[in-house]
């Protein structure tokens, strides 16, 4: 079989059990990204969520765990029992920063995160001093075309995570046209195939993908167990 572009597909044996056959299922074009390897595991489709039950019940390669509080090391431990897959961990940067994110990030990578995400306000030398306490990779995020990417990378961020809305392909186009054709980066891909495409074809690694809250999918049971 092969498919538009010519290429030869594989064929990919499926097993499904009965109890299991409902779970968050990313987006299949996400497979079109290069992925990133980070410890032999490559990692091309990231879950955003902190919901333990849709952690534990997706086919994302890995977790990014970021949340609008300040980070506990009791969430991040939560996360990391329930997922059976890699996780980032959120450890601030912006309201909690200083030696409290340095802290939060060690624990992280103690208690077996793939990679910490700091958050935009970051300064960059708690990027250079995160880099000497941990020995997971250090994610930065970004949100617009006029961010430091450049004092971002010298202060050794590992990873580029471009969170910028409507503008996130645009972000990730500069950053391989202007700053680095090499340095890995994950982005969000919005909600259709073809944002994703587009994301991806700017030169994003990885695709994070945002799934619909618990309450969402428990509307839509509920609309079925109505119609029994």
């Amino acid at each position: 079989m092969t498919n538009q572009s010519g290429k030869k597909e594989k064929f990919i044996p499926e097993i499904r059990g009965t109890l299991r056959s409902n779970f968050i299922e990313l987006p299949a074009c996400i497979a079109d990204a290069s992925g990133i390897k980070i410890f032999g595991k490559r990692i091309k489709s990231v879950l955003f969520s902190t919901d333990v039950a849709i952690i534990k019940n997706t086919n994302a390669d890995a977790v990014i765990a970021v949340y609008p509080f300040t980070p506990q090391l009791v969430i991040s431990q939560a996360l990391l029992l329930a997922s059976d897959v890699p996780v980032f961990c959120g450890v601030g940067g912006g309201i909690t920063t200083g030696k409290r994110s340095l802290n939060i990030a060690l624990h992280a990578e103690f208690q077996g995160a793939i990679g910490v995400v700091l958050n935009k306000p970051t300064p960059n030398e708690i990027i250079s001093e995160l880099k000497e306490i941990v020995d997971i990779p250090v994610i930065i995020t970004v949100t617009t075309l006029s961010d430091d990417f450049l004092g971002r990378l010298e202060a050794g961020t590992d990873i580029f995570n471009v969170s910028g809305a409507a503008q996130t392909a645009d972000i990730v186009k500069k950053i391989r046209k202007d700053i680095s054709k090499t340095v890995p980066i994950i982005a969000t891909g919005g909600n259709s195939d073809e944002s994703i495409k587009r994301t991806i074809e700017a030169g994003a690694n990885a695709i994070t993908f945002t799934p619909p809250s618990t309450g969402e999918i428990f509307t839509e049971s509920m609309k079925k167990y109505r119609l029994e």
